[in-house]
Parts: structure tokens; sequence; C-alpha cells
């Protein structure tokens, strides 16, 4: 009788369904919260990095029109301008630089390179790029290219994908489109 007894009750408990919801969402909640908070914040890191490529593809295009030499003042509204674009109070390094492409020596030269923003980004001279043939574009002996290049930190929103901050980097070359030159402050300098 006992053992009857002791059998049936086991069968009623394995079929008795009351309480299951609760202990379906105390293990499903947390995992459907970690995903949608994962999806927002992959979604936000491709935001991020959208933005700041507009942002350099402006300042690129805006340089690429100038007629007249670059100044320091030119290159500090440049800067703020990019920082407005991104709408952020992030960490922002702007560098633009003018690279000339030398064919008798095969190697690019540095005619300008300026640094606004605090970061790992510093000046570029010739070294820095003499022989970067897999970096920058093809060019024509004596041809120019304006490089502007942009480094920002992006801190994450929650810390459950991305725990630590990291560096987003964007890069773009364009031609010098309505004079012959760029200069920074004045030609010849």
């Amino acid at each position: 009788m006992f053992w009857h007894d002791l059998k049936l009750r086991l069968r009623d408990f394995r079929n008795d369904e009351r309480g299951s919801f609760m202990v379906e969402s105390v293990i499903a909640l947390p995992l459907l919260f970690w995903t949608v908070a994962a999806t927002f914040e992959f979604f936000e890191v491709h935001r991020y990095k959208s933005v700041r490529e507009k942002a350099t593809y402006t300042i690129a295009d805006m340089i690429s029109r100038e007629q007249a030499a670059v100044t320091n003042t030119y290159m500090d509204n440049a800067k703020a301008l990019y920082d407005i674009i991104t709408n952020d109070d992030g960490t922002n390094q702007l560098r633009v630089s003018i690279i000339r492409y030398d064919a008798g020596d095969d190697e690019y030269e540095v005619f300008w390179s300026k640094v606004r923003g605090t970061g790992p980004m510093g000046e570029l001279d010739d070294n820095d790029v003499a022989d970067d043939h897999d970096r920058l574009p093809i060019m024509a002996d004596g041809e120019d290219v304006i490089v502007v290049e942009a480094v920002s930190t992006y801190d994450s929103l929650f810390d459950l994908v991305f725990s630590d901050a990291f560096e987003i980097e964007t890069r773009v070359f364009t031609s010098i489109r309505f004079a012959p030159q760029i200069c920074f402050e004045a030609c010849g300098s």
C-alpha cells in the first residue's frame, strides 16, 4: 500500500503543471533581456561608425573644394564641425594630410599633415607613408591626395557585449578639386 501511494503521488507530482510558467520565465527572461540589449548594442556600434564615416567624408569634401590656403583656424573649425556632426561628447581626433606620389622614387611624400583633438594619432611625415602602397591609392606622378583620418573612442552602453571601450577608425581619400594644390598657411612653407 505504501509503494502504491508513493507511485500515485510521484505520478501526480510529475503531471502537475502549476508553476511551470514561473520556471520558464525565470530561465527565459534574462536571456531575452540580454538578446535585446546585445542587438541594440550592435546597432549602436554600427550607427556610431556610420556617423563618423559621414563626418569624415564631409571634412574631406570640404577641404577638397578649398581654393585658399588652409590655416590653423580652419583646422580647428573642421574639428569643431566634425564634433558637431558626430553629436556626442566622445573623444574624437582628426588628422588631415596632403600626400603626394613621386613615381621616380616610387614613394609617397607628405606635403603637410595636421592633427586636432587628443588621441593616438600624430602628424604624418615622409617616413610614415613612403612605402604605404597597401594603404594609399594608386596615383600618377606628382598627384596629390587628401587623406582625412579620424579616431573616436566608443564606450559600451550596457557592458554586456563589449566590456571595454574601443576605437573606431575612419579614413577617407579624395582628390583636390578646384585648385592645383592645397597649402597650409601659405604655399611654399
